[in-house]
Parts: structure tokens; C-alpha cells; sequence
């Protein structure tokens, strides 16, 4: 598969993150419509971008700036000590 590098395109698979992302909350919030599940619905989410953004900048910038990630797995496999060749 080629990278993607038409930024329409760019812009349109964000949108579409968004999209999914903010359906699928209000799908969760109308199945269990309490304070509760918002608040742990919207934690959720905040915990994960922070997990993001430590797995892909703060490891990236300070702790190991020689190695670049690729995705997800590439981060996995970083983290589980079986970098990559």
C-alpha cells in the first residue's frame, strides 16, 4: 500500500476520525444515558490521546530520539524490546 499524500485525502480521513469517534460516543451515551458513563467515556478518551501522544512523541523526542516509529505495532514491538530490523 502507498502512503498517503494528497492532502484532500488527509483531510478527509481525519474528518472522517472524527466523525466515527463522535458517533460512536453519542451511540454509547444514548445506549447508557448517565452522568457516569459520559464522565468514564470522556476519561477514556483522554487517557488514550495521552498514551498516544507519549508513545509516539516523548519516546520519539526524549527518551530514544534515534528510533522512528511506524505505527502502533512498530511501538509494541519497541516497547516489548524486539525492535525491529
Amino acid at each position: 500500500m502507498r502512503d498517503l499524500e494528497d492532502p484532500r485525502l488527509m483531510w478527509l480521513k481525519g474528518a472522517l476520525f472524527v466523525v466515527l469517534g463522535a458517533g460512536s460516543a453519542a451511540l454509547l451515551i444514548l445506549e447508557a444515558p448517565t452522568l457516569q458513563t459520559a464522565l468514564l467515556l470522556g476519561l477514556c478518551v483522554w487517557a488514550f490521546c495521552r498514551a498516544y501522544y507519549f508513545a509516539f512523541y516523548v519516546i520519539g523526542r526524549y527518551i530514544d530520539p534515534s528510533y522512528r516509529f511506524s505505527g502502533l505495532l512498530s511501538f509494541v514491538r519497541y516497547w516489548l524490546g524486539r525492535r525491529p530490523k
